[in-house]
């Protein structure tokens, strides 16, 4: 039996997102169907939009959703009817990489996370009949209903009970991104001194990161001087605007050079430049998306001789079950305190938060869809 839901469509640049109706298909025994309460809007619904990415269009997109689950497969054990819960990325559970809990480097992440549709070909939306392109990211949580999944979703636990799932919801991509870079990929050390390109919603959370973590000093870059002092809020020590000569006022505050260099940019000579900043074991993690064709290119040398790393991370190497209750705990510390990033926007109102987004107005735009 199918469920009805509206659904936000995206066909790609040259039109807005529209709220449409949608039927949800019926669950299979590993799926559980989620009345999305929240949605965040990420860079990278933006990319698939912009076909940067190989994602079919049309699509449901929005891969930051929680909600409340309504109804689960018998395979289920996860959560169950009633559960506030939190969505993220899909993975397979088998692979070398699952096998080791590594699972955002699922060797299947495209057919359960970007195919449009389940790993088996089969479609989770229909629109007026025809099968839609959803299963974005194992939820396309744009929606006032999603079907997800047993290895996406995390029970938001009960220590949580106050805090609100349109605070919540991000927490599944960006800022596990970025706090995992540092926590979990970088491992970054106390006392050690790491820079962040960029402070968008990555970057802040990679700052609030490294302040858990003990890092010092800790610098953020960017072009935006009100985002610099927001990141300064946060927990920067130092703040440098892009626009001024990054790498004497890093050799400067470092002239050991740099333990750790986080780049939420993408773009490639900032990546170099960064890597030219690393002391001695250093280690440059990369995020940004970028270009397929664009390429980075370092000393050999260097590279070898200092024992430098170049890290390439996808969602802050995060296992869901462990992680996100872990950042959530730092959240109710007052340790993470990610709720400074948000706006918050109705449903109706996606494309006026994409805008946001894009023009740098709010760090996170945040959708409300249905009262909790």
């Amino acid at each position: 039996m199918t469920t009805g839901a509206r659904a936000a469509i995206c066909r790609g640049n040259t039109a807005p997102f529209t709220i449409e109706d949608v039927e949800l298909d019926a669950l299979r025994d590993d799926e559980l169907r989620v009345r999305v309460v929240a949605c965040g809007v990420c860079h990278t619904d933006m990319a698939v939009r912009d076909a940067q990415l190989p994602v079919p269009l049309p699509v449901v997109l929005g891969h930051e959703g929680a909600g409340v689950v309504e109804a689960v497969g018998s395979g289920v054990t996860v959560a169950r009817p009633g559960d506030r819960v939190i969505m993220s990325f899909n993975s397979c559970g088998h692979c070398p990489s699952c096998a080791i809990d590594a699972p955002t480097y699922c060797y299947e992440f495209f057919p359960y996370n970007w195919s449009g549709a389940r790993p088996d070909g089969s479609a989770t939306v229909f629109l007026g009949g025809e099968r839609m392109n959803a299963n974005f990211f194992g939820q396309s949580a744009f929606a006032t209903h999603a079907i997800a999944h047993e290895r996406n979703v995390v029970k938001v636990p009960e220590t949580m009970d106050g805090v609100g799932l349109d605070v919540l919801a991000p927490l599944g991509c960006g800022l596990m991104t970025g706090a995992g870079a540092v926590l979990r990929a970088m491992k970054v050390r106390a006392g050690l001194p790491i820079a962040v390109w960029g402070a968008g919603t990555v970057g802040m959370a990679a700052i609030m990161a490294a302040k858990i973590a003990g890092a010092d000093p800790i610098i953020a870059v960017d072009l935006h001087d009100q985002r610099l002092g927001m990141a300064r809020e946060l927990g920067a020590t130092h703040v440098i605007n892009g626009r001024d000569d990054v790498a004497a006022r890093i050799r400067e505050l470092c002239p050991s050079g740099l333990g750790y260099a986080f780049d939420t940019t993408g773009v490639n000579r900032l990546i170099q430049l960064a890597f030219s900043l690393l002391a001695p074991k250093g280690v440059v993690g990369v995020v940004g998306a970028s270009d397929p064709a664009d390429e980075v290119v370092f000393n050999e040398a260097a590279l070898m001789g200092g024992g430098r790393t170049v890290m390439g991370i996808l969602g802050g190497d995060s296992d869901l079950t462990g992680f996100l209750p872990e950042l959530m705990e730092y959240y109710r510390e007052g340790r993470f305190p990610f709720d400074r990033l948000i706006g918050h926007f109705d449903f109706e109102q996606i494309n006026e938060a994409i805008e946001a987004s894009e023009s740098g107005r709010v760090i996170k735009p945040v959708l409300r869809i249905s009262p909790e």
